[in-house]
């Protein structure tokens, strides 16, 4: 029996055992867009074995937690959560799961079993599907179970999922990295590159545009290498009207009606190949802004992360596809106090701030994972200069950001309305091409839908527009 069909009689016979019991579940999920796209998955089994979702943890029957294990807060934040549960175990007897990226790694697992004896059930990144099957054997055999392959995952399609927003969906089209950056643990507990075929990625942004979204993000690890590794290890997969490519990709899922907004996250540098750019330029449906991580400015530091390009190399792909792709803005990912980097390598990473002008950046401050290469580096920065540098950072970003939105005062922008604003439900929120958020007023009924802005005041972290009168 295919593996998906034998989880869904699982998940048949969860819903037997939980009929007309009206049980709850609860779900946290940590860390990045692909855990948020697991946690739909998890949430759409779930809702089909028979539970609804609660927001206050002492009703539900079901915990569950989808774990990150790219931040050292995000161990924290889980034990604190388990140390809450015992006492809602012992009174009603809660059935606690754990699975996620935190979940593959060994020194985390045998703290849980140690610690937390009461957690019923431990699954990996590579066993998520299998969800059904272990609650099942919970509910049944009143066990416990630990459920984590260390070997790569199979890229599995069809298992129901329960999406948070009713106009922007995310889709993954590749699991697992083979870039091993040295400060990062992904490639370990994700595993190595597995592209999904074509004809699904397709079938399924088509799906979703039947069902009336109009945005979509195109997710993976390393987006811009889509169905590489297939091709060079002469792995199997099906052309689909003419995808053999992240490029190819971008323009046919650009053909699909209904669909207006298309991002993608996140592409590597070294892979930014001139038929992506071009791809870009072309796709009147892809946003002009481009996430491009950068983690340093320092050749030295760069290549102590192993990302294999020079600081000089990233600047002339930037300056590259400014010159190709019309409106461009870009955003970034940076990491400030990495093993033995030094103050003036730290300046380097300013100078390419201030060289590209980024649109958003993403800042962190550099934090040991057990098991990677830059946990066993010797020359580890102290805390206090760590903080100094990211200050000094985030100065300069705020600087830049303040400045880049005064530009924005009097133009027109398409902005996709999203819903209310979560600070005043007077006012309805949205997002321009460029991720920018924009606030104003106006009816219910435009939300879902595009409407002309005209920006007329900016705030740091969002701007305000009204409604452009038609003549």
């Amino acid at each position: 029996m295919d593996e998906i069909e034998m989880q869904k009689e699982y998940m048949d016979k969860v819903k037997v055992l939980n009929l007309n019991k009206k049980l709850k579940y609860t779900i946290l999920t940590m860390g990045c867009q692909l855990n948020e796209n697991d946690s739909e998955k998890l949430c759409g089994m779930v809702e089909k074995m028979g539970y609804t979702l609660t927001q206050k943890q002492e009703e539900a029957d079901l915990a569950l937690f989808n774990t990150c294990c790219v931040r050292e807060n995000a161990e924290d934040k889980l034990f604190g959560k388990l140390g809450e549960l015992k006492k809602l175990k012992e009174k009603k007897g809660i059935i606690i799961a754990i699975g996620g990226c935190m979940m593959q790694e060994k020194h985390i697992t045998d703290k849980i079993k140690q610690s937390y004896p009461f957690v019923d059930i431990i699954f990996g990144t590579h066993t998520l599907h299998k969800f059904p099957e272990d609650l099942y054997k919970v509910l049944e055999e009143k066990t416990r179970l630990e459920d984590v392959l260390d070997i790569d995952g199979k890229v599995y399609e069809g298992l129901p999922i329960k999406r948070n927003d009713r106009i922007k969906a995310s889709v993954t089209i590749m699991n697992g990295c083979n870039n091993f950056c040295t400060y990062c643990i992904v490639p370990y507990v994700r595993g190595r590159e597995r592209s999904r075929q074509p004809k699904d990625i397709i079938n399924e942004v088509r799906n979703l545009a039947e069902l009336g979204y109009k945005e979509i993000t195109l997710l993976g690890q390393n987006v811009n290498s889509y169905l590489r590794v297939e091709k060079e290890k002469n792995i199997p997969f099906e052309p689909y009207n003419g995808v053999t490519s992240f490029a190819t990709l971008l323009k046919e899922v650009n053909k699909i009606e209904g669909i207006e907004r298309i991002r993608f996250v996140s592409p590597h540098p070294k892979d930014f190949t001139d038929d992506v750019i071009e791809a870009i330029a072309e796709c009147d449906k892809v946003c002009k802004l481009i996430h491009l991580p950068l983690q340093s400015g320092n050749t030295k530091v760069l290549k102590e992360m192993n990302r294999k390009y020079t600081k000089e190399q990233y600047l002339e792909l930037v300056e590259k596809m400014k010159d190709k792709i019309p409106n461009l803005t870009l955003s970034t990912d940076i990491i400030v106090g990495f093993p033995g980097e030094t103050d003036e390598e730290f300046e380097d990473t300013l100078d390419v701030v201030k060289k590209v002008g980024y649109e958003q950046v993403y800042m962190f401050i550099y934090s040991r994972r057990v098991g990677t290469p830059g946990d066993r580096m010797e020359n580890q920065i102290d805390e206090e200069i760590k903080h100094i540098r990211f200050n000094k950072l985030k100065k300069l970003v705020e600087s830049q950001i303040a400045d880049n939105n005064k530009k924005y005062i009097g133009t027109i922008q398409k902005v996709l309305v999203e819903g209310t604003s979560k600070n005043n439900d007077k006012m309805l929120t949205g997002r321009t091409d460029s991720n920018k958020v924009v606030i104003f007023e106006g009816k219910e009924e435009l939300i879902g839908n595009t409407s002309q802005l005209e920006i007329v005041s900016e705030h740091m972290w969002y701007l305000k527009g009204c409604i452009k009168e038609s003549n």
